[in-house]
């Protein structure tokens, strides 16, 4: 009896080691890629706990609202960032500038990733595109007659549109794209049209543009895709699907260059540890799989052509999409910039 007890116990021992070595096996080979990001959590989350389940890899995300740049900087090469994930070509383009990230050599997104929707130099590229439309008020616009962006510097609209400031990322990469387009004095007139244009001094997000159509401030605005569609969408707050629904959508420019679109993207730290699994996560992130979540969780289009939008997004519409390599809105920000200033936007 005693030497049944004794293997029993050894037995259970024997057992308890294995397993202490086995889970310990299993988090050494756990890979880790460290995440710098301006998305939201709620927007990465989709993303990195698909990637966990399959590929076995921890993420550790430190999320900021400004600064990332900055803050790399100065860590230097004792960063522990392996990737940076933000939205808005100037963003992306500042890490560039800064020497801050480095190339990104990859066929898989390369063949997923159309080339005006990547860095010349490889040092980004861009994992989702977002429309910047213009909404209209259903009731009171005839939204037939506005076709082009250009449209709005039209004095008939005096005293109708709203817009955030002119100097918020969107919009500046919106007149970055006409002064890529037509040269800067033709966006400097159609920037004064717009100003003079208002039915208030510009403030709030692009939420705030709509609640303003809702309440008969404004009858115009500019604002993003899934901006609408989280309004639209938001069963907790159901008075932004109020806004949303007093709101119609336009896609301008369609019948010329096409609607003007902006991304979120994604780079390599310049000083990653590991380089080479933040590559397999970029590809990853490019692959049908990854962009069908962009479109269908987040709101966003997809820029893997392969990819054929479905859901909620498809509800109002497909557009044309302006093809201007997305680096020349970044390369004419400064001159976008010098406009709002002077046209007091």
């Amino acid at each position: 009896m005693k030497k049944l007890k004794s293997l029993v116990f050894y037995f259970i021992n024997l057992m308890f080691c294995l397993s202490i070595l086995f889970f310990g096996l299993q988090r050494a080979s756990a890979k880790e890629l460290n995440i710098y990001s301006y998305r939201s959590p709620a927007l990465l989350e989709p993303f990195t706990k698909q990637y966990e389940k399959e590929f076995n890899v921890k993420f550790n995300i430190l999320h900021a609202k400004k600064g990332l740049a900055q803050r790399l900087k100065l860590e230097g090469k004792n960063s522990p960032a392996d990737i940076i994930l933000t939205v808005d070509i100037s963003r992306l383009s500042e890490l560039a500038d800064m020497d801050l990230v480095k190339q990104i050599d990859s066929k898989v997104i390369n063949n997923n990733v159309p080339k005006h929707l990547r860095d010349i130099n490889k040092k980004w590229i861009s994992l989702s595109t977002r429309a910047r439309i213009i909404g209209v008020s259903n009731k009171r616009v005839n939204k037939n007659d506005i076709r082009n962006i250009e449209d709005l510097a039209n004095p008939k609209y005096k005293g109708k549109i709203c817009t955030r400031i002119g100097s918020h990322s969107y919009n500046r990469a919106l007149l970055a794209s006409i002064v890529a387009h037509s040269g800067e004095r033709k966006a400097t007139a159609w920037a004064e049209g717009l100003v003079s244009n208002f039915a208030r001094t510009p403030k709030g997000n692009d939420r705030a543009q709509a609640k303003a159509i809702f309440s008969g401030e404004c009858d115009i605005v500019l604002m993003n895709t899934y901006y609408f569609a989280l309004m639209k969408f938001n069963n907790k707050k159901p008075e932004q699907k109020k806004w949303a629904k007093a709101t119609d959508v336009i896609f301008y420019n369609q019948g010329g260059r096409g609607q003007h679109i902006n991304v979120s993207g994604g780079a390599i730290a310049k000083y990653s540890k590991n380089s080479e699994e933040a590559i397999k996560f970029l590809e990853w992130m490019t692959e049908p799989k990854a962009q069908k979540i962009y479109s269908e969780v987040n709101f966003e289009y997809p820029v893997n052509p392969k990819v054929n939008l479905s859901g909620k997004i498809m509800e109002w519409g497909t557009f044309k999409a302006d093809n201007l390599p997305i680096s020349k809105i970044a390369k004419n920000s400064k001159k976008a910039q010098m406009i709002i200033d002077k046209v007091g936007w």
